[in-house]
């Protein structure tokens, strides 16, 4: 019985490779299986192959555990078609998306295949491993927690400003300033009136003349 070799590699981790043998007559769901034995992973999610060519189009479609909506298209089912039955190239390629909610994409590759099967092995069989596969569901992530919307933001309190900064910081503008401000032309006017009262005073020149107009009363 023939046995194919697939070379089974991350999309997005070209480094992490894993070489499986299995038999012509088993299964995708067999296949399926195998890789994520190689990988450690949970297999028992939503998963599919697809038929692909060189460029890795994805063609028709083969799936374990469907939606509704493929069981409604008709897809067929990994444990009801076998390798052999798919396979008309001694290169075929298949695009294998694990896992539809959190997805990881491989490219499977058929590297060979071999006539004799090895006397004791379990097929499939995992016969080179390189890379560690990444872990199941990828790193957590957690969000940075905001402050409710409804609460008003407090400015002072964010940029650690006290009460007594304020006040030292800031200083209100009021009425009385105003004021301040117009009067200064005002004080400048009676400096320049100042200066020239000497010259032009009415009242400095009544104070000179008055003794001199009281003795033209001797006449």
């Amino acid at each position: 019985m023939a046995l194919y070799r697939f070379r089974v590699t991350f999309e997005d981790y070209d480094d992490v490779t894993r070489d499986i043998d299995i038999k012509s007559t088993q299964t995708f769901e067999d296949l399926h299986r195998a890789i994520h034995q190689s990988t450690g992973y949970n297999c028992e999610y939503s998963s599919s192959f697809y038929i692909s060519n060189d460029q890795w189009i994805k063609g028709e479609e083969i799936t374990f555990m469907p939606n509704q909506r493929r069981i409604d298209r008709g897809v067929a089912l990994m444990d009801k078609v076998k390798l052999s039955n798919r396979i008309d190239d001694p290169h075929q390629k298949f695009y294998y998306t694990f896992n539809f909610e959190r997805p990881f994409d491989f490219h499977v590759e058929l590297l060979k295949i071999i006539l004799e099967e090895n006397p004791g092995t379990t097929y499939p069989a995992v016969v080179k491993s390189t890379g560690e596969a990444p872990k199941q569901f990828g790193n957590v992530f957690n969000p940075t927690i905001l402050p409710p919307a409804s609460e008003d933001f407090d400015f002072l309190n964010e940029m650690e400003f006290s009460e007594e900064d304020t006040e030292e910081g800031f200083s209100e503008v009021s009425d009385t300033d105003d004021l301040e401000v117009h009067d200064e032309p005002a004080e400048a006017a009676d400096e320049e009136e100042d200066e020239f009262g000497g010259e032009f005073s009415d009242n400095e020149g009544f104070d000179e003349e008055g003794p001199a107009h009281h003795g033209g009363d001797d006449y």
